[in-house]
C-alpha cells in the first residue's frame, strides 16, 4: 500500500545556495492504538529506526512485551506519557465529576451549568440499604431543589428581561439565550451536588494510572465505583465512532469477495483496547487511604473542637518556614479550618511535633508512590479561598497551580447571589437552602456515609489553597475578572489582584483587570 502520509521538510543550502538533501521530516500520525504509539515513540530513544519503520515492525504483542519489560519492571513511567486516550464519562454526580477531574495534567470539558439546563439530568441515589423513609429524604429534597432550580431559572429570566430590553438589533433567540445564561449563573447555587453530570476527557497514560488509583482510594462508594470503570473501560475494546460506515464497506467487500471482506473485518473492524497493558496495576493506594486517616487524626487532635474563624473570600499568605508550610499543609487538606487558623497551631508546636506531622505524610508511602500534592511547597503566591463549589468548579480548571482542597461540607454555609435579593427572591431562595441544610444532617445516620453530601447544594461554600507563581496569579486575575465571566469568581479573581497590589504595590501595573464595581452589560457575553 503507497505511504501518503504528507510530510514538510526543511532543506539545508549547500555552498552555492542550492538546496541539499532535506535534513528535518515533520508529520503527523493517526491511526494507530494508544500503546503502540507509546512503544514506537519510546523507541526513538533506544533504536535508530524511524516512526514508520517502527511502526511497521510493531505489534501489540511486542508492544505490551516492551512496556512490560521498560515500564514495569525498570520503572521508565515517562512512557506511559506517550499514550493518549479519550474517554467520555457520563451520567456521574456533579460531587465525583470534581473529584474525578482533580489532576494536574488533565485535558477535558464538561457540562457547562451556565448553557445548559440541568433540570432533567437525574441524579445519583447513595446506599440507603433497607432504610426506606432516609431514602424517601434524600429524593424528595433532590426533586424539591430541581423544581426550585427550574422555577428560579424562569423567575430571574423575568427579572433580567425587565432589567434589559432587547435591543432592535439583536435577534429574539440571541437575546433569550444571553439572559438565560445570566438566570442559570443564579439557579445554579441550587443544584445539588447529586446532580448528574458528563465530562469527556483527554490524558495520557501515567495520567489515568494515577487518576484510576486516586479513585478506587476515595471515601465514597461513587468515585470508587467510577474508577473500577474507567479501568474496565481502558482494557475492554473501544468504541469506534467509524464502525457503521466502515461495517457498510466491509459488506460491499464481502459481496464481492467473501475472503477479502474477512480481511477487511479483521484490519477495519477488530476490537482496539486503549490501555490494557499500562492500566493493569492500577490499583487502590495504601499510602494515600493510611495518610487520610492518619491526618484527619491529627487534625482533629491539634485543633481539639476549636470554633471555625471568620475568614475573608481570598487570603493571601505571607511566607514562613518551609517545615510549617509543608506541616501546615498537610493538615490543611484533612480539616476544614483556615489555613492561617492551623498554621497558627503548628507555629506553636515543637519542632518534634512538625516533623512528627510532616512524617505522618510520608510513612506509608511505597516504592512507586509519588509524594501527596500536600507536598507541593515553596510557591511565593498562595491564596486561601473560600467560595461557593459552582466557583470554584470553574477556578478548578487552572491547573497550572497547585490546589489542596477540603472536603465537602455544610460549615461553611451558602453564598446568596445579590441578583436574587434584587430580583425579590432571597426568601424563596434560603427556604430552600435551609431545607437541603436540615436534609443534609438527618442523613448524616445513613448507611452510606457521605449521602447528606449530595444534597448539598452547589451555593454551600468550599476551602481550597491555591499556590502558584507570580505570572498564574496575573493570569487568572485577568482572566477571570472580564465581565463575560461568572459574578463569583470575578469576585475571587479581583480579590487576588487586590490582595497582589496591598503586598507587592510596585507590581500591580502589570494586572490588566476589570473592575468589577463597574456597570454591568448584561448582554455582553
Amino acid at each position: 500500500m503507497p505511504d501518503s502520509t504528507v510530510t514538510r521538510t526543511a532543506s539545508a543550502s549547500d555552498k552555492n545556495g542550492t538546496s541539499a538533501t532535506p535534513q528535518v521530516n515533520v508529520f503527523a500520525v493517526h491511526g494507530v492504538d494508544p500503546e503502540v504509539q507509546a512503544y514506537a515513540m519510546a523507541k526513538y530513544s533506544r533504536s535508530a529506526l524511524s516512526m514508520k519503520e517502527s511502526l511497521k515492525e510493531i505489534s501489540e504483542q511486542r508492544a505490551e512485551q516492551f512496556l512490560n519489560t521498560f515500564y514495569f519492571q525498570y520503572g521508565h513511567r515517562s512512557i506511559a506519557d506517550l499514550a493518549h486516550i479519550a474517554f467520555a464519562i457520563e451520567k456521574l454526580s456533579i460531587l465525583a465529576a470534581i473529584v474525578l477531574v482533580d489532576e494536574q495534567r488533565w485535558d477535558g470539558q464538561e457540562r457547562s451549568t451556565r448553557y445548559q439546563n440541568f433540570k432533567k439530568s437525574g441524579y445519583y441515589i447513595p446506599d440507603f440499604g433497607a432504610d426506606e423513609p432516609l431514602r424517601k429524604r434524600y429524593t424528595e429534597t433532590i426533586d424539591f431543589l430541581f423544581s426550585e432550580y427550574d422555577a428560579l431559572t424562569q423567575e430571574m429570566l423575568r427579572y433580567y428581561m425587565g432589567q434589559a430590553p432587547r435591543p432592535e438589533d439583536m435577534p429574539e433567540d440571541a437575546y433569550t439565550r444571553t439572559l438565560r445564561a445570566r438566570a442559570f449563573d443564579n439557579s445554579r447555587y441550587l443544584l445539588p451536588l447529586a446532580t448528574n453530570t458528563s465530562l469527556g476527557q483527554i490524558v495520557n497514560a501515567r495520567t489515568l494510572e494515577t487518576q484510576i488509583a486516586r479513585l478506587l482510594s476515595s471515601p465514597y462508594n461513587e468515585v470508587r465505583k467510577l474508577g473500577e470503570l474507567l479501568k474496565e473501560a481502558a482494557r475492554e475494546p473501544a468504541f469506534n465512532a467509524q464502525s457503521e460506515a466502515v461495517q457498510g464497506l466491509v459488506d460491499e467487500i464481502r459481496a464481492m469477495s467473501e475472503s477479502l471482506g474477512v480481511k477487511a473485518e479483521q484490519q477495519l473492524l477488530r476490537p482496539v483496547k486503549v490501555a490494557p497493558t499500562l492500566v493493569k496495576y492500577a490499583n487502590l493506594s495504601e499510602y494515600e487511604i493510611q495518610t487520610r486517616r492518619e491526618l484527619e487524626q491529627a487534625a482533629q487532635q491539634m485543633m481539639a473542637g476549636a470554633a471555625i474563624e471568620k475568614a475573608p473570600l481570598v487570603d493571601l499568605l505571607d511566607e514562613e518556614p518551609l517545615e510549617v508550610e509543608i506541616a501546615t499543609t498537610l493538615l490543611y487538606s484533612a480539616c476544614h479550618y483556615s489555613y492561617r487558623q492551623v498554621r497558627e497551631r503548628v507555629q506553636s508546636l515543637s519542632a518534634a511535633q512538625r516533623e512528627e506531622i510532616i512524617d505522618s505524610g510520608a510513612r506509608h508511602r511505597g516504592r512507586y508512590d509519588e509524594l501527596l500534592r500536600a507536598w507541593h511547597s515553596g510557591q511565593r503566591f498562595r491564596f486561601d479561598i473560600l467560595m461557593d463549589i459552582g466557583g470554584f468548579r470553574d477556578m478548578h480548571r487552572h491547573r497550572r497551580c497547585t490546589q489542596i482542597e477540603q472536603g465537602f461540607t455544610s460549615v461553611h454555609g451558602y453564598d446568596t447571589p445579590e441578583d436574587i435579593t434584587s430580583a425579590g427572591l432571597q426568601n424563596r431562595y434560603q427556604s430552600a437552602m435551609q431545607r437541603a441544610l436540615a436534609a443534609h444532617d438527618q442523613l448524616a445516620s445513613a448507611a452510606d456515609p457521605h449521602a447528606g453530601l449530595y444534597v448539598l447544594p452547589m451555593g454551600l461554600r468550599k476551602r481550597t489553597l491555591f499556590k502558584m507563581d507570580f505570572a498564574e496569579a496575573l493570569y487568572i486575575s485577568e482572566l477571570r475578572s472580564t465581565q463575560a465571566g461568572h459574578f463569583s469568581y470575578r469576585k475571587v479573581a479581583y480579590s487576588m489582584y487586590e490582595e497582589v497590589a496591598r503586598k507587592h504595590p510596585g507590581l500591580a501595573r502589570y494586572f490588566r483587570v476589570t473592575d468589577i464595581r463597574e456597570p454591568l452589560d448584561l448582554l455582553k457575553r
